[in-house]
């Protein structure tokens, strides 16, 4: 579990440096506008801009840690650490202006902290590592599709902090479709050879997932509010991921009374942490003092 542990913070931190070079690129590609006609084009634009490309392979290095934390342990595990991200934004956002953290930075990050700390320390809150049901994949990728275009289609209609919290929220469900199949993936590369890898869908599935996920990434960041994008995929993320492993994974949700305690505390946490963190202006500032 440390391992495993340890590779999911360091894909967080990975993750939260790729977001302030991405975020910044992206803004100078839409010249400060937030609108969906401000991002046609987007892409284009960015796979020019060094900054971005930059953004880009740190971003894999994120990609590869993960998939090594999902390796070595369950989504249930990985994907709720990777709500740190923010904390890491708000520190790189401090550390590029030479600022300290604010007050309710310090308490959103003892919320955070306090929320995983209960999570990974009361026995059965954390779904143990279980054997995934391809058919009940199946069946979550159906809901979430509808789901996913519903809130894109409100993006498209909307502009600014509402903008990037909708495409946030498609792209944080993304991400955790494509979490469990990196586990997925990593499985047959291990057990079965780069040959049936080659022949069975997950990866097929997992770099559709991954790059429409980063697409809509990209846009949340060209409308205009990092911490609203942050926010918004940092916490639909995990708690999709959690679901997922629940659902799909053959594994038991949470038993006993006291797991199913620290679940709820835990998530009452992590969004109050979240929350707060998401107002600061060290995390606005991240992408604006990123080198």
């Amino acid at each position: 579990m440390a391992w495993s542990i340890g590779f999911s913070l360091l894909a967080a931190f990975l993750f939260a440096a790729a977001a302030a070079l991405q975020y910044r690129a992206a803004r100078r590609a839409v010249r400060g506008r937030s609108d969906a006609v401000a991002a046609t084009g987007l892409i284009r634009k960015l796979v020019r801009d060094p900054v971005w490309l930059a953004g880009w392979a740190v971003n894999l290095g994120g990609f590869m840690s993960q998939a090594v934390a999902l390796h070595l342990g369950s989504t249930g595990l990985v994907q709720p650490l990777l709500v740190s991200q923010l904390v890491f934004t708000i520190l790189l956002g401090c550390a590029g202006t030479g600022c300290l953290p604010a007050r309710m930075d310090l308490l959103g990050g003892i919320a955070v902290s306090a929320g995983l700390a209960l999570l990974f320390t009361v026995p059965g809150a954390v779904p143990p590592a279980g054997e995934p049901s391809r058919p009940r994949l199946f069946v979550a990728a159906v809901l979430a599709a509808p789901l996913v275009l519903a809130l894109s289609r409100g993006a498209a209609l909307r502009k600014g902090r509402i903008r990037s919290v909708l495409l946030g929220t498609c792209a944080g469900l993304l991400f955790a479709g494509s979490a469990v199949l990196i586990k997925l993936t990593t499985a047959d590369l291990v057990d079965r050879g780069v040959a049936a890898t080659a022949a069975d869908w997950p990866g097929y599935a997992l770099a559709g997932t991954t790059l429409l996920g980063l697409v809509l990434e990209q846009r949340a960041f060209a409308a205009g509010s990092l911490p609203a994008a942050m926010t918004a995929m940092t916490m639909t993320n995990p708690a999709a991921s959690y679901l997922l492993a629940v659902f799909a994974f053959h594994t038991r949700p949470p038993g006993s009374a006291s797991a199913f305690a620290a679940v709820a505390v835990s998530a009452a946490l992590l969004t109050a942490g979240v929350m707060a963190m998401a107002r600061s202006a060290a995390a606005g500032r991240g992408g604006a003092a990123a080198p």
